[in-house]
């Protein structure tokens, strides 16, 4: 796999934002999740929070539930995430090599998830369109919205890019 996709599946929307956990951050920077956490906490007024939050437990909990490798995760304080703008930051924070070429990476990803997103717009709005036709029209019509949420899964697999390169 390469590291784009490596680093755009550890990228998640929590509160409308995008945004990578402290955890994956460190991973990826190659050190220990407080050892990044305490760096971020010694230039805290870097990071205003739009830059950075932490979750709440709910949330924590929420995404735990969701993602397999979360399931073992048990730490005392919920992580942190980090925007865009706070991965950005902590390019400033970590000072080395790896770090910097990691955060081009982040980076990198993070528009070209962007570009794709808006390069499809036009198709998941005509897919949203679509839905609620047929919620509207066939509402006690059970196998006919089976039949629709599977052409729409085949659709959203069609457009999906098998990868995003550079």
């Amino acid at each position: 796999m390469n590291e784009v996709m490596q680093i755009k599946n550890l990228i998640y929307t929590i509160r409308g934002h995008r945004v990578m956990l402290d955890s994956d951050l460190a991973m990826l920077y190659g050190v220990e999740t407080r050892v990044l956490n305490q760096a971020v906490k010694r230039n805290i007024n870097r990071f205003p929070a739009n830059f950075m939050f932490q979750l709440s437990k709910d949330e924590w909990q929420n995404l735990r539930s969701q993602i397999v490798t979360f399931s073992n995760d048990i730490r005392k304080y919920t992580p942190y995430a980090f925007t865009e703008q706070g991965v950005a930051m902590l390019s400033s924070v970590l000072r080395s090599e790896k770090a910097i070429q990691i955060n081009i990476q982040i980076m990198n990803t993070f528009v070209k998830m962007r570009q794709w997103a808006i390069e499809n717009k036009d198709l998941a709005n005509r897919l949203a369109e679509l839905e609620n036709y047929f919620i509207e029209h066939c509402k006690d019509q059970e196998q006919d919205m089976r039949k629709l949420y599977e052409a729409i899964g085949l659709l959203m697999d069609r457009t999906k890019p098998t990868k995003i390169g550079f």
